[in-house]
């Protein structure tokens, strides 16, 4: 049993003071109580605010070794595209590993305690399946179990380059040739790791697989009803850009939205990714599904996506997430404030979100999209949980209620998930420097930090085999 005293907590929708927390040998937890003045001799106390870990429905791990490397040149989403798959083409299971290693530590200091990772780089160069089945998927797996972080694995299907087209060389890894190629692999991908990751007595498991549609340009609109035959988490990155839409239309008579919904995927399971440029019809569709939807808005606004209608889906019936995407910041309250900002620079108003619909949108509706026990303090779910300082030059003064939105990472000293301490004050507790974790990821890349990203180009095939 491991108990932890907070001095003030988010329990049922709102702030309760002296909360004991207690967890068993599993790390879900078996009781919360508020109201407990002193904190027991056999507790951790924990100060300032603690909130829920945060759950992050969307992230590419290999996109974070971009960040402050893109910028110098200016371009487009396309542009940026470019440059990113210099990068994935530089990846073996050996580097991935310890790229996400980093990137995972990273995530739980930024206030993460799950993430949602949309994995689709799953061949060597060239296409060709690894000796090892799963290479790449185990490379993620074993980075996130030794980060301490839980993980539910998107397996994406990546099967054209775009509407009605072959996948270019640099695609050629995300590749199954076919759909049956894809779902034969997936249904493998979920026996092994059923195995090699099985659930606890309580019924849980850090490492989980779901499935991915990278979008209506790379899955064929015929190959889509498909994935009727696959249960659980289903993602898929939608109308992040209008030529997405114009090429949808083009080919189909109609939107990336409705495409979906005509092959009878648009349900509660779910997720599209950005929804940015949408249509009445599109909200109301995705609405009635009761879909959740995953918003990135530090990497909608680096990327110049656009600023998707949260609010509007959100009244439709959707239910909002959110996800840090590419990693231009791991900062899961630096990307919950852009949520509400975002929305007051489209409307006009303010409080377009109110600040516990913005906790519930990084907690239970990360929950809701990647289908964990987790996104609240209560019995029944994960120990998981940020702490939030509440004494800072940022939060001084600040209402506790309101903190979400005047704090940053930088107040985190504390993050816990299964009931284990993995970060204090910016450190990770069982792998240390986290800059010195990036400096063994850009090392496993053979790259230079300081060479710009634009001139990168991939290694020889052999080099990732």
């Amino acid at each position: 049993m491991t108990r932890f005293w907070c001095e003030s907590a988010w329990v049922d929708g709102a702030v309760a003071t002296g909360v004991l927390l207690t967890a068993d040998e599993t790390g879900t937890l078996t009781a919360v109580d508020t109201g407990i003045a002193e904190a027991p001799a056999d507790a951790e106390v924990i100060r300032g605010l603690t909130l829920p870990g945060g759950v992050n429905a969307h992230s590419h791990a290999f996109h974070r070794i971009l960040r402050g490397r893109t910028h110098g040149d200016g371009g487009t989403f396309w542009t940026w595209r470019e440059v990113m798959y210099s990068v994935a083409g530089r990846l073996s299971p050996e580097s991935y590993e310890t790229v996400a290693r980093a990137v995972f530590a990273e995530m739980l200091a930024g206030g993460y305690t799950s993430v949602g990772e949309f994995h689709y780089v799953h061949h060597a160069p060239g296409g060709t399946p690894y000796p090892e089945a799963h290479a790449m998927e185990r490379a993620l797996a074993r980075a996130a179990a030794s980060a301490g972080i839980r993980i539910r694995l998107l397996d994406t299907c990546y099967l054209t380059g775009g509407i009605g087209t072959e996948l270019s060389d640099e695609q050629a890894r995300f590749g199954d040739g076919t759909i049956e190629g894809y779902l034969d692999r997936h249904t493998r991908l979920e026996a092994d790791f059923a195995t090699e990751f099985p659930v606890d007595t309580a019924g849980n498991s850090f490492v989980t697989v779901g499935a991915a549609i990278h979008s209506v340009r790379a899955v064929p609109a015929a190959d889509l009803p498909r994935f009727a035959e696959i249960t659980g988490p289903l993602h898929v990155h939608l109308s992040e850009q209008p030529a997405e839409n114009e090429a949808s239309i083009a080919a189909y008579g109609t939107t990336p939205t409705l495409v979906l919904a005509r092959a009878g995927v648009v349900t509660e399971r779910l997720s599209p990714v950005h929804a940015t440029h949408l249509s009445d019809a599109d909200i109301a569709t995705l609405g009635e599904g009761a879909t959740t939807i995953v918003m990135c808005p530090c990497t909608e606004a680096d990327l110049a996506d656009g600023i998707g209608p949260a609010r509007e889906l959100a009244e439709a019936g959707a239910t909002i997430a959110l996800g840090s995407d590419q990693h231009v910041v791991l900062d899961a309250l630096r990307e919950t404030q852009g949520l509400e900002a975002g929305e007051r620079l489209r409307s006009g108003e303010r409080g377009r979100f109110s600040p516990a619909e913005l906790i519930d949108a990084l907690t239970r509706g990360g929950a809701r999209s990647l289908d964990l026990p987790v996104g609240e303090l209560a019995v029944g779910k994960a120990c998981d949980f940020i702490a939030v300082r509440t004494d800072s030059m940022r939060t001084v003064g600040s209402l506790d209620e309101q903190a979400v939105l005047s704090a940053t990472a930088a107040d985190i000293h504390s993050t816990v998930s299964g009931g284990v301490v993995r970060v204090r004050d910016g450190v990770h507790t069982a792998l240390g420097s986290i800059a010195e974790l990036y400096a063994e990821a850009f090392a496993a890349l053979d790259m230079d930090p300081g060479r710009p990203a634009s001139s990168l180009s991939a290694p020889d095939a052999s080099a990732a085999s």
